[in-house]
């Protein structure tokens, strides 16, 4: 179980016109699709805790207020292969209650299947960071998962 969780258990994306975005419990992720041969130079990207602006040739792609805050000094982009840009974005709430519904707040919203799927995806991921011994990579979940699923904080051990 060395992997992260999200590798061992594949991803909830949100497609968009310029390509998906996905998140996990700590991180959201943006792939940006971008014509083959893109050099890094073309790329003008802005991260900041609350905004994100992404433009190509001079061509903007994607601009406006996340939908919550992250930690602006974490934030990164590559160009990939030359023909995807990748932002990774570290939430500054970094818990399964805070599932990103849509990636800004005019905008890129998941569908209420994927939000669902999402929210699934980020309770299991919770519980895997609570019990490391166990594998939570291949599991279903029913039942009470919104806002992060039951608290056991409080349980005895």
């Amino acid at each position: 179980m060395s992997a992260p969780f999200e590798e061992r258990s594949g991803v909830v994306p949100c497609a968009t016109p310029w390509g998906q975005w996905y998140q996990t419990l700590e991180e959201v992720f943006i792939e940006v699709q971008v014509p083959p041969g893109t050099r890094a130079q073309d790329i003008q990207c802005g991260l900041q805790s609350r905004h994100v602006a992404l433009a190509v040739g001079g061509r903007e792609i994607l601009k406006g207020k996340l939908f919550d805050s992250t930690i602006a000094d974490e934030g990164t982009w590559t160009l990939e292969d030359r023909k995807m840009v990748r932002i990774v974005l570290t939430k500054t709430k970094r818990d399964a209650a805070n599932c990103w519904t849509s990636l800004l707040e005019s905008g890129y919203a998941a569908d209420p299947w994927v939000q669902d799927q999402m929210q699934r995806k980020l309770t299991l991921e919770r519980f895997q960071k609570e019990n490391p011994g166990f594998d939570f990579s291949g599991a279903e979940i029913s039942g009470n998962y919104s806002k992060g699923g039951p608290d056991f904080s409080n349980l005895e051990k």
